[in-house]
């Protein structure tokens, strides 16, 4: 037996193609909506009426279609009242990003903070304190945050934290005292879809995100494949030399140990990233060294990836994009050598354009996009 419509879920529905349509295409009349949608004048008018009385749209100048009627009115998304709130636990840092409607970041801050001397416990406090102080300063621009996610530098599975060796976390619930939701998710495949949808745009491709860890997220058709369990993506513990050193993991001769950020600088003999670009801009020996031994272990491990995934494009995150030009040669003459008489040609790498940024943007563009695709539970 056919069960009849409810009102309320078609009023979602409608709710959702005419905010997705303005989305998408941009400032547009009631009368264009009517036509792109299929829905009646009335209706979006109706529809239209709700979404700027609860500040998802504003009105724009009006426009003339042609010689005769009046002119209409167009809207537009509107980042005025409704936001979203990007979080990031790092192992060097703490990170927090507010996102409106538009897409547009209304406030960034980072705290340089060493999160594996204290326990789990004290790292997610000290982020909770940092969501609590956005969120109070989101509120003076006069926005309301609908959600908010928390990246993590480990692989996760409903709220919990399984494993972030280079935090030293083991299986750790995160729960932050917050008024409002807060989801969890892996930083390397935010890192990702903040690439999606801020960076390169490309429908297919892997990023990688360097860090003192190092992660991958696959974009698939413009969506993230997670696995059959959601951890897909541990490219730093692709075995790189069976022989080679321990790893925090508990294995030998993962990436991590000839990529990580720590791994590098220490075969640089530096401190600080910033050190190492410096001597790697003015042609040290021995930071060109680890420089081209990091970037050939990403080019076995990329060359695995690839053989395995099929991917046409590797796009390099965090500290990897800030030193691509230095790694990127290693890593290509690998994968040149490994790939090129099996597939003909080796997949672009490209850095990415969102620095250290690409997972708190993906953390705040996930909640944006829930609400452009259901706005009907935030009208209120």
């Amino acid at each position: 037996m056919t069960q009849p419509v409810r009102h309320d879920a078609m009023r979602a529905r409608n709710l959702e193609l005419v905010l997705g349509e303005i989305s998408r295409g941009g400032p547009v009349t009631r009368a264009a909506l009517a036509e792109r949608t299929g829905l009646t004048k009335s209706t979006v008018s109706t529809l239209v009426g709700a979404l700027l009385e609860a500040g998802f749209l504003a009105e724009q100048a009006a426009v003339r279609a042609g010689e005769r009627g009046r002119p209409g009115v167009e809207v537009s998304l509107s980042g005025a009242r409704l936001a979203s709130l990007g979080l990031e636990i790092n192992v060097d840092y703490l990170a927090a990003c507010v996102l409106d409607l538009t897409s547009t970041v209304r406030r960034a801050v980072r705290l340089e903070r060493d999160n594996r001397r204290e326990p789990a416990s004290e790292v997610l406090r000290a982020v909770a304190e940092l969501a609590a102080s956005t969120l109070a300063e989101a509120r003076e621009l006069g926005l309301t945050v609908a959600g908010a996610v928390l990246a993590v530098s480990g692989p996760v599975r409903d709220g919990v934290v399984l494993s972030a060796p280079n935090l030293g976390w083991q299986n750790v619930p995160v729960v932050l005292d917050l008024p409002l939701p807060v989801s969890v998710d892996n930083e390397a495949n935010l890192g990702a879809l903040g690439e999606l949808w801020f960076g390169a745009g490309s429908a297919d491709f892997l990023y990688v995100s360097g860090e003192i860890g190092i992660g991958a997220g696959l974009v698939v058709g413009s969506r993230l494949f997670r696995g059959t369990g959601g951890l897909a993506g541990e490219l730093g513990h692709v075995l790189v030399s069976p022989a080679g050193p321990a790893c925090r993991c508990g294995a030998v001769g993962c990436l991590e140990t000839y990529a990580g950020q720590e791994a590098m600088l220490a075969a640089a003999g530096v401190g600080t990233v910033d050190e190492f670009a410096a001597a790697l801009a003015g042609e040290d020996a021995a930071a060109l060294s680890a420089a081209a031994a990091a970037g050939e272990a990403l080019g076995l491990a990329l060359a695995s990836a690839v053989n395995l995934m099929d991917v046409d494009r590797v796009v390099l995150g965090g500290v990897f994009g800030r030193l691509f030009r230095w790694l990127a040669p290693a890593a290509e003459a690998v994968l040149t050598a490994r790939l090129g008489s099996l597939r003909g040609s080796v997949p672009v790498l490209s850095p990415s354009a969102l620095g250290d940024s690409a997972a708190t943007l993906g953390a705040a563009g996930r909640t944006v996009h829930r609400v452009l695709a259901d706005p009907a539970p935030f009208l209120s």
